[in-house]
C-alpha cells in the first residue's frame, strides 16, 4: 500500500489532480471493506472534488466533498501517516462555499510530516507514478508496466544502474510542477521513446534466449 499511497500523494501535490486517484484506485479495488478501503476512497473523492474546482464544476465539487467526509470520518487526525486535518478542513469549506474556496489553491497532502513531491519517491512509488502519468497523457501504459518489471528484476540482481529505473525516474521527475510548456512535453516524449526502445531490446533478447531451449 505504501508505494501506491505515496505515489498518489505526490501526483496530487504536483498538481495533477485528475491523475492522482489512479494511483490509489487499483489497490483500493482489491481491498476488503474496512478502514483502509474507506481511507483510500476518501482520498479518491477528495482529489476528485479538487479536480472539479479546476473545471468550475461546483455542484460536483460539493457533492464529492460531502461523500469524502463520510469515508474519512472516524479515522482520527492521522491515518497511515497522512495528516487528515487539513483535508477534512478543506472538504468542509468546499462543501459550504465551493466557488470561493475552490478558487484558492488546495492544501498539500502530508505523509509522515512531508508534503511529498516526485523527488521524495522511492523506486517502487516512482514506478506506480510513471504508469499513472503515462496513461493520463496517452503513452503506452504497457511499456511503462514492462519497464517497471524489468527494473525490479535488475534491482533484485544487484544492477543499480538499470536503464529502466533511470528512465522511469526521469519521466516522473520531468513532470514536476513548473509549467507545461512545449519543451517539457517534448522531453517526456523522448524519454518515453527511449524507454520503449529498451523494452523492445530486452524482450527480443529474452525471446532469443528462450528460443535456445
Amino acid at each position: 500500500m505504501e508505494a501506491h499511497l505515496r505515489a498518489g500523494i505526490a501526483i496530487y501535490n504536483e498538481g495533477y489532480y485528475h491523475a492522482a486517484h489512479d494511483a490509489w484506485e487499483e489497490y483500493w479495488m482489491g481491498l476488503s471493506e474496512g478502514p483502509d478501503k474507506d481511507f483510500l476512497q476518501g482520498l479518491i473523492q477528495f482529489t476528485a472534488a479538487v479536480y472539479h474546482t479546476t473545471t468550475e464544476n461546483w455542484i460536483g465539487a460539493r457533492k464529492l466533498s460531502t461523500k469524502a467526509q463520510t469515508y474519512l470520518d472516524g479515522l482520527g487526525d492521522s491515518y497511515r501517516g497522512v495528516d487528515l486535518r487539513p483535508v477534512r478542513y478543506h472538504l468542509r469549506a468546499l462543501e459550504r462555499e465551493s466557488e470561493r474556496v475552490g478558487s484558492e489553491p488546495p492544501p498539500a497532502i502530508e505523509h509522515d510530516g512531508d508534503a511529498l513531491g516526485f523527488e521524495a519517491l522511492s523506486f517502487e512509488a516512482t514506478a506506480v507514478a510513471a504508469t499513472v502519468l503515462a496513461e493520463e497523457w496517452g503513452y503506452d501504459e504497457d511499456i511503462f508496466e514492462r519497464a517497471a518489471e524489468y527494473a525490479s528484476r535488475d534491482i533484485e540482481d544487484g544492477n543499480e544502474t538499470s536503464p529502466f529505473m533511470a528512465l522511469l525516474f526521469d519521466f516522473v521527475r520531468e513532470s514536476q510542477t513548473g509549467g507545461e510548456n512545449e519543451s517539457d512535453v517534448d522531453h517526456r516524449d523522448i524519454i518515453a521513446q527511449r524507454l520503449g526502445e529498451h523494452v523492445d531490446r530486452r524482450e527480443s533478447r529474452e525471446a532469443d534466449v528462450d528460443g535456445l531451449f
